[in-house]
């Protein structure tokens, strides 16, 4: 957080930052009105860090006069490292631990990036990779089977399903077909164990939140399912590939959806309906509510497609490339230039006017050199987060490659904007 730093200039942990100052301007409002205090924890990648969490919980607990293990805690499962210390995770945040949270672009995107230095290791098309898809399907599985082992005082937790990313605006085709869609991927998470789910947009909450008024139980805590194992199986599993779709198409959601979301963020959006530019005007296609996770992952698969020369597996008329085709930094090269001029030209509902000389060109340039960079670089955001509030094409390329550079030769992580970040 560049507004909260510790005494020596370093900027304090950002989540730790919300946490803070939402327990603190809340705690007596939701104890009043008979609620708990409860946290979404992000990212968490080992027990050693859930430790820490619940030390600072705990210490915060101490400062407000709250008891220890009043503040909850939910712990999104987004990083393929959680999902060996599952278990481990849960015994560290001790009671204040209430269950787990699974998603997917997140979690798909800590695969790709710990896979990325294993050539074999390939997505597919970014439709393709559900939560019933290979290495989303064991993980969901091994998230389900913790909560539903007891810790040695006899506990159980929660399963919460991921997201709902639709949004009910368009025809009425359209919105019955997603709606559909929506309620069959609740079902399903329901059958499996998840005791709920969240959604985007609340005019969803009405279509998914019978399907668990129908199950006629608040929850499914202590559901029989196979004990938690620990076998070169299981990690394998986590990493499981399965045959599957990898097209021009598919490229192309990948490059457009990464550039609208990079442009969105560089307006200062952190969250933005979008679809394909392709899909602007189609009316049956719905908006879905898309985050960081969503520009990270698709320019991830971008990078993965070049770097490990992946096989194109249909053939594409439009650019001429058959199946087998290596996908190509040309390729790519020719893709960013089409969907960039879609955009250019999409009406102001899709593409704000005010961006198409501004933050949609930086936006451009930072996918573009993320995507072609040697090395896979840890995060797209640390790159647009160095040009925020800058408009200045060149400015903005020179401190894309800067930190690219710094990165590469010296393995130096860069963040900080130069605009607000001095001194």
């Amino acid at each position: 957080d560049r507004h909260v730093r510790h005494a020596d200039g370093r900027g304090y942990s950002a989540s730790m930052v919300d946490a803070t100052l939402y327990v603190v301007g809340n705690h007596a409002r939701l104890k009043a009105d008979g609620s708990s205090i409860v946290l979404y924890l992000p990212k968490i990648q080992t027990a050693e860090e859930a430790a820490h969490w619940d030390a600072i919980l705990g210490a915060l607990e101490e400062h407000l006069g709250l008891e220890q293990g009043e503040v909850k805690a939910y712990v999104l499962v987004e990083q393929l490292e959680a999902s060996f210390q599952l278990m481990e995770i849960r015994a560290a945040l001790r009671t204040r631990f209430v269950g787990f949270n699974t998603g997917r672009w997140d979690y798909i995107n800590s695969v790709a990036d710990a896979m990325a230095g294993d050539p074999a290791f390939i997505n597919p098309n970014i439709s393709d990779i559900t939560m019933t898809y290979g290495y989303m399907r064991n993980y969901e599985d091994r998230v389900r089977r913790a909560v539903n082992t007891p810790d040695q005082a006899g506990r159980f937790a929660l399963w919460q399903g991921g997201m709902e990313p639709n949004i009910p605006v368009g025809s009425a085709a359209g919105v019955e077909a997603s709606m559909a869609r929506a309620v069959a991927g609740a079902e399903r998470e329901q059958r499996e164990g998840a005791s709920g789910k969240w959604v985007a947009h609340w005019k969803m909450v009405h279509l998914v939140r019978p399907v668990w008024e129908r199950a006629e139980a608040e929850n499914q805590l202590g559901r029989s399912f196979p004990a938690l194992t620990y076998t070169d199986d299981d990690a394998a599993g986590l990493v499981e590939l399965e045959p599957a779709p990898r097209t021009v198409t598919g490229a192309r959601d990948l490059l457009s959806i990464a550039l609208q979301y990079a442009n969105a963020f560089e307006q200062g959006m952190q969250a933005a309906a979008l679809k394909r530019a392709d899909l602007f005007g189609n009316e049956d296609m719905l908006y879905l509510m898309e985050d960081m996770a969503t520009g990270e992952i698709r320019a991830s698969i971008l990078w993965e497609w070049i770097h490990k020369a992946a096989a194109i597996t249909e053939d594409d008329e439009a650019t001429g490339v058959s199946a087998g085709d290596v996908f190509t930094p040309e390729l790519f090269a020719r893709l960013l230039d089409e969907e960039y001029a879609k955009l250019q030209r999409a009406d102001d509902r899709d593409v704000y006017d005010r961006s198409k000389q501004t933050t949609l060109p930086v936006a451009r340039e930072t996918v573009g050199e993320y995507v072609l960079a040697a090395t896979k670089l840890p995060w797209l955001i640390d790159l647009l987060n160095l040009n925020l509030g800058n408009e200045d094409i060149e400015g903005a390329r020179g401190r894309v490659r800067d930190a690219i550079e710094a990165f590469t030769s010296r393995g130096v992580r860069t963040t900080a904007n130069l605009d607000f970040d001095v001194g």
